[in-house]
């Protein structure tokens, strides 16, 4: 196999016959970076994936050398492969939104079959009546279309559209914020998110990574010696940036040491800047950790390059690009594991630039440099480097690596006298260690890949929403804590004894304490697609709903299995296809957007269910009063149909607009089992909807009894309108027609739609107040209203609808009394939105402790009482 060849099965390397070999496998690891690999045998047979490096992995793509190998797996039985199966043996389930529609559909049924039996069989003493002619089953024909007429009116018709609209909705709303959503159910999935389980290289991360500290040498007396520390400002490539020293910026031309520095940083490095026209963005050309260095040069600007009137691609090497003039790269001795260094012979380009002539730049494992250093460089000097003053380097350089941040650090070298490269044996990579001896220090870098600038208070948003944050990676465990502290998932002082694993660390548990270990942890290193898997499964049997983020071919079947799994835009079409969700940013914070938004959804769903589920009630109890107390239908089929299909679509869909409660992320996650209906919202929608069947039963009443332009019967005569004949001595002149008029019908119908269009306005939040969260918020909610008004008088006042839906038009007076009975729905509303916000706990305190208290007398009674 070499350079540019994509690896056919799982091989296990025989043979290397290059300098170096590496290979990119972040397609099955995630790793960021190339690794080098090697043909050693590695001793522990329960190595990782990322640990063995003597073998090469069927789909990832060598990127240096070349090597020969012996094939040992090949399709599925391959890393790959075990991926695949994993996958597809992973059954898709129904998510807690798509669970609780099934339950209320299935509730809702079973209540509306038996309203319209009990209406029917209620008034079976009514099927002989002299209105249907004196025949049984006539009768029974007209209340089994009054209950037909019940069933039209219970079943909230446009609620399955609605919800499909408002989870579209959602959708656009998350593509604005970077998350593609693949699957519409899982938007409101999202909202009961309890756990978030993220890579960190790229998400919680920049995955670029950049130089924060360096050092050089400042005096070195006998034994003792100090150092000149520096910060470097910026977390991107992007080449701005500032050099501080004591919170200080300073100029690094002004320190020969750090002009030193930026000339091996350019020299001793394959890598560059580009500028991304299309995405406005600086990239890598080559290594990660060489384009840190080349970064580095360009925000040190040692020569004090002009750099202002540049374009951004111009801008994107140029500092490095004055250094590269002045010293020519003559050959490369590529890096070695044994060595672990690389370098660089140079020569001057001009023969008057340096005297001194040739000279080899070194950059490498602090550890094995400095051991290779005689001096250091203290200004322009060469020192001899004694022991207590390499001491003192590594001791700082220890505390880089170990620290709160955990840098890679990486030592700077030159050999100010190299021999003739005429000399050197270039073919053998063993004879490099001699070249890179005698060396002089010049000093180190420090760099990580930094988290992502709004990583922090996204995290902290989380736990204020009770959501846990789970970081697993595929990096080091020492890496991986550092970077949970300086994120927020664990404190500066934390003891993460419990709270963080490596992969080998969590196999190495039994059962019991590794389900124990998912529900404390917060942090998983080392890890392998099976352990993201089996987490998964453990959070899942805690019923947890969990967000597994990936980008990888080995985090898809953790995607599959998770209740939403969360692809990255830059990662593999496998991961994608795996998700419910992308994110085009790869960004930590976009998911939490996107559970802001998921929680928004679910109560704009709530909502909306609520305005038409009240809605219907009242239609249910319009036609079961009327039913009951043998009054003249208050609404007739049709006219059902029209409001529960045209006239409350456009408001229930508007309510998808409104915007999130105040509060919406300061609440723990929903618990997925919660019915979709609690008890009290139960409780308010009976409340509300008995109202709207009494007014809408009262408006068409009002009309008979007390309107100036109807019969002014009696409430008794009016109860029994069916028994109307001209023999009749009750109905003495009275037109028995009058009991057919279209007024209270119309009546009816139109208070039934005005209080519909107040209960929307009740909508906009489940438990603010109209005087915090006015209407306006939801500007699209006032259109649908007008909307549905101006649908209301076009069959009102628009022939031929008149006829077509048995209506017709009102006068003003009677417009006075429509609004009379339909205003105070607003206020029964906000009285229990009120004890929502106020008394709800004592409330349901007192129910529990009266049942409880009932219970036990219950209980209490001995057999002879009972």
């Amino acid at each position: 196999l070499v350079v540019g060849d994509k690896v056919p099965a799982d091989i296990r390397i025989i043979e290397i016959r290059s300098t170096t070999l590496r290979v990119d496998q972040s397609i099955l690891t995630g790793e960021s970076v190339s690794v080098i690999k090697h043909a050693d045998p590695i001793p522990d047979p329960r190595a990782v994936n990322q640990d063995k490096k003597n073998m090469l992995f069927s789909g990832t793509n060598i990127a240096a050398g070349k090597a020969v190998g012996v094939v040992i797996a090949t399709g599925v039985y391959t890393e790959i492969g075990k991926i695949r199966n994993q996958m597809v043996e992973t059954e898709p389930e129904k998510t807690p939104l798509q669970q609780k529609l099934d339950e209320f559909s299935q509730q809702l049924s079973k209540v509306i079959f038996l309203v319209c039996i009990a209406v029917w069989v209620i008034n079976v003493s009514h099927f002989s009546d002299p209105v249907h002619g004196g025949s049984w089953f006539r009768g029974a024909i007209y209340y089994f279309k009054i209950s037909v007429a019940l069933a039209v009116a219970a079943i909230p018709e446009g609620l399955p559209a609605v919800i499909t609209t408002c989870l579209a909705l959602g959708t656009r709303r998350m593509a604005k914020k970077n998350a593609i959503v693949r699957s519409l159910p899982s938007v409101e999935t999202l909202g009961c998110t309890s756990v978030i389980c993220s890579d960190k290289t790229g998400t919680l991360t920049t995955n670029q990574m950049s130089v924060c500290r360096m050092f050089i040498m400042e005096k070195v007396e006998g034994t003792q010696c100090s150092l000149h520390e520096f910060s470097i400002t910026g977390s991107t490539y992007t080449p701005e940036g500032q050099i501080l020293k004591d919170e200080q910026p300073v100029r690094c031309g002004q320190y020969d040491g750090l002009v030193e520095l930026a000339t091996i940083c350019a020299l001793c490095n394959d890598s560059s800047l580009d500028y991304n026209e299309s995405k406005k963005v600086y990239e890598k050309v080559g290594e990660a950790t060489e384009t840190a260095l080349t970064c580095l040069v360009e925000k040190m600007n040692v020569f004090n390059t002009d750099t202002s009137k540049l374009s951004k691609v111009e801008r994107a090497n140029a500092c490095n690009s004055v250094i590269k003039k002045l010293m020519r790269k003559e050959c490369t001795l590529e890096f070695s594991r044994d060595r672990k260094s690389m370098s660089v012979y140079c020569t001057p380009t001009s023969p008057g630039h340096n005297s001194a002539g040739s000279k080899m730049f070194v950059k490498g494992a602090p550890e094995s440099v400095i051991e290779r250093c005689t001096h250091i460089r203290v200004g322009t000097a060469r020192v001899p480097l004694t022991a207590p003053v390499r001491e003192k380097i590594l001791g700082r350089i220890r505390d880089w690596g170990m620290g709160i941040d955990t840098l890679r650090c990486l030592a700077l070298a030159t050999h100010d006298a190299p021999i003739r490269r005429e000399t050197m044996q270039l073919h053998d990579s063993a004879t490099f260690v001699h070249y890179e001896n005698n060396l002089t220090f010049v000093g180190c870098v420090g760099m990580l890949d930094p988290p992502r600038k709004e990583v922090t208070s996204s995290i902290e948003m989380c736990r204020k929403a009770g959501i846990r944050v789970i970081m697993i990676t595929g990096d080091n465990k020492g890496t991986a804590v550092a970077i949970c502290r300086r994120i927020g998932i664990f404190s500066e002082s934390e003891d993460v004894t419990g709270k963080a694993y490596t992969g080998r660390e969590f196999d190495e548990l039994p059962p019991e304490a590794q389900r124990q270990a998912c529900r404390d942890a917060r942090c998983f290193a080392r890890v392998e697609p099976a352990h993201k898997s089996r987490i998964v499964e453990y959070l899942q049997s805690f019923h947890e709903i969990t967000a597994m983020t990936g980008d990888g071919v080995n985090d898809a079947p953790a995607l599959k299995k998770a209740e939403i799994g969360i692809a990255m835009g830059s990662g593999t079409a496998v991961a994608k296809s795996a998700a419910e969700m992308v994110l085009s940013d790869d960004n930590f914070s976009t998911i939490v957007s996107a559970v802001e938004e998921g929680r928004a959804i679910y109560n704009n769903m709530k909502q909306f269910i609520r305005y038409l589920i009240s809605s219907n009630v009242g239609e249910v109890v319009c036609i079961f009063l009327t039913a009951i107390l043998g009054l003249p239908e208050a609404l007739i089929p049709v006219q059902l149909l029209w409001v529960n299909l045209v006239t409350d679509g456009l408001p229930a869909t508007a309510l998808g607009f409104n915007p999130p409660d105040l509060d919406i992320m300061d609440k723990l996650p929903r618990n997925p089992k919660e019915p979709l209906i609690s008890g009290w919202l139960f409780f308010r929608y009976l409340a509300i909807g008995v109202y709207v069947g009494l007014a809408t039963v009262g408006a068409a009443t009002w009309w008979f009894l007390y309107d100036a332009e109807g019969p002014q019967v009696s409430f008794h005569q009016l109860r029994n309108f069916m028994r109307c004949t001209e023999d009749n001595p009750i109905f003495e002149g009275i037109n028995c027609e009058i009991f057919e008029s279209r007024y209270p019908t119309t009546m009816a119908l139109s208070v039934l739609v005005t209080i519909e269009m107040c209960n929307a306005l009740n909508s906009v939040s489940e438990n603010q107040s109209l005087l915090r969260m006015p209407p306006w918020l939801n500007i699209w909610l006032l259109g649908a209203i007008v909307m549905s008004m101006a649908l209301h008088f076009l069959i009102l006042y628009v022939k031929p609808m008149p006829l077509i839906f048995q209506v017709t038009p009102l006068s003003w007076p009677q417009w006075v009394v429509v609004m009379k009975i339909s205003l105070p729905v607003i206020l029964l509303d906000e009285g229990l939105k009120y004890l929502s916000r106020n008394h709800l706990d004592g409330i349901l305190r007192t129910v529990r402790h009266m049942w409880s208290g009932e219970h036990q007398l219950k209980t209490c009674r001995t057999p002879e009482q009972g």
